[in-house]
């Protein structure tokens, strides 16, 4: 018996040998692969089920036509991702090319919103067809009574940004992209009506490619010589520093651009948070004069108090939300070289970086601002609607 029984073990230890005590795996029953077909759909089975739940798929028709509506069902549910950038990836990518091999000539920091709203711009216009670019735009601005608008076209716009971007190329001693008796033509809108009116025919899409060398052209020239941060440029009735004009002329860009973007239907982001922040800030820092050009008009009240130049007067802590926002202190007393001042402070007014932005850009009507407001109501009006006389077209 003993010789048997050894047998019998060698027998089961062969190779190939089953185990009496040990039956082959079964796969599981159609129910059971059935039940997994949900999870399956949303990628949610272990490794094992998901093979198990394949393999059973290329044989049964029932569920494979199951697993394919489930699928469908899931795409349905999923948001649509956009086909934008995002609009930090371009500063991002740069940022770590610069890093590893610094410029020769580097573009002036101050100098970079405008240099990524200018490119942001010319790649969503080189994906535009010929009838694109005739589509109708309303640019619209508040003219410091109510809002005003003026119809064009998208090739319209960028004609608009030629001219406009010219003041700054005049003052940089660069050639005013204006021909005849338009060129040195002072306000933005005067410039801009005079290219319209002097164009022979309708802009089109050629005047993206003087536009864009223009901006090319204004970016080269602050990096090559450093820019003179003092260079005044004239608007006509004010004139900015050449930091701020062209922080301005981004501002502008990117609105402009995303009135082409709806005209159009596409998608289109706001700057990146650091650019958008600087925005923000130019705005407010021009707040206490545009209040006082209001005052000067009749178009706000008097200010309640008169205070010395750089003393302590009232004002309005404007806070901007968001991830280009921050805290300002907006003096609100005469004359507007009263100093603000947090122990004076009247009223609190909140926003959004993007929704200021586009009240300051005459996009959003004072009243209508989606703003959290408190404290002094006149002193809220008086910051919101100086907020908007900012805009022009």
């Amino acid at each position: 018996m003993s010789t048997g029984q050894g047998r019998c073990e060698e027998a089961d230890r062969s190779p190939g040998a089953v185990r009496r005590d040990e039956a082959p795996a079964r796969p599981p029953d159609h129910g059971v692969l059935k039940s997994l077909l949900g999870a399956w759909a949303l990628a949610a089975c272990s490794a094992e089920e998901t093979a198990a739940v394949e393999e059973h798929l290329g044989g049964c028709g029932p569920c494979a036509d199951e697993a394919r509506r489930l699928r469908e069902a899931v795409g349905l549910l999923q948001r649509p991702e956009s086909l934008d950038l995002d609009p930090g990836l371009r500063t991002r990518v740069l940022d770590g090319c610069l890093e590893r091999r610094p410029p020769r000539v580097p573009v002036p920091d101050w100098a970079g919103p405008y240099d990524t709203e200018t490119a942001r711009l010319d790649s969503l216009l080189r994906d535009m067809g010929d009838a694109e670019w005739h589509a109708p735009v309303r640019l619209r601005w508040f003219d410091g009574t109510g809002p005003a608008s003026r119809r064009t076209t998208v090739a319209g716009v960028i004609a608009h940004l030629l001219s406009v971007d010219g003041l700054v190329a005049v003052a940089l001693g660069m050639e005013d992209p204006l021909a005849g008796s338009a060129a040195g033509t002072a306000t933005p809108q005067e410039r801009t009506e005079a290219y319209w009116r002097d164009a022979r025919t309708p802009p089109t899409r050629s005047v993206r490619v003087p536009w864009r060398e223009q901006s090319r052209s204004l970016v080269r020239a602050v990096s090559f010589t450093g820019g003179d941060r003092e260079t005044p440029v004239d608007y006509g009735g004010f004139a900015l520093p050449l930091p701020d004009a062209l922080l301005d002329r981004a501002f502008e860009c990117w609105i402009h651009a995303e009135d082409i973007a709806e005209a159009v239907a596409y998608p289109y982001e706001p700057p990146a948070p650091r650019h958008l922040h600087r925005m923000v800030d130019l705005a407010a820092r021009m707040l206490p004069g545009a209040l006082a050009a209001r005052r000067r008009t009749g178009a706000a009240p008097p200010a309640r108090h008169l205070v010395p130049v750089g003393g302590p007067g009232r004002s309005v802590r404007l806070e901007i939300e968001g991830s280009g926002g921050g805290q300002w202190l907006i003096p609100l007393d005469s004359p507007p070289g009263a100093d603000a001042s947090a122990g004076h402070e009247v009223a609190h007014l909140a926003l959004d970086g993007v929704e200021f932005c586009r009240l300051a850009a005459g996009h959003v009507p004072p009243e209508e601002a989606a703003a959290g407001r408190m404290g002094d109501r006149e002193a809220i009006r008086d910051v919101l609607g100086a907020a908007a006389s900012l805009s022009r077209m």
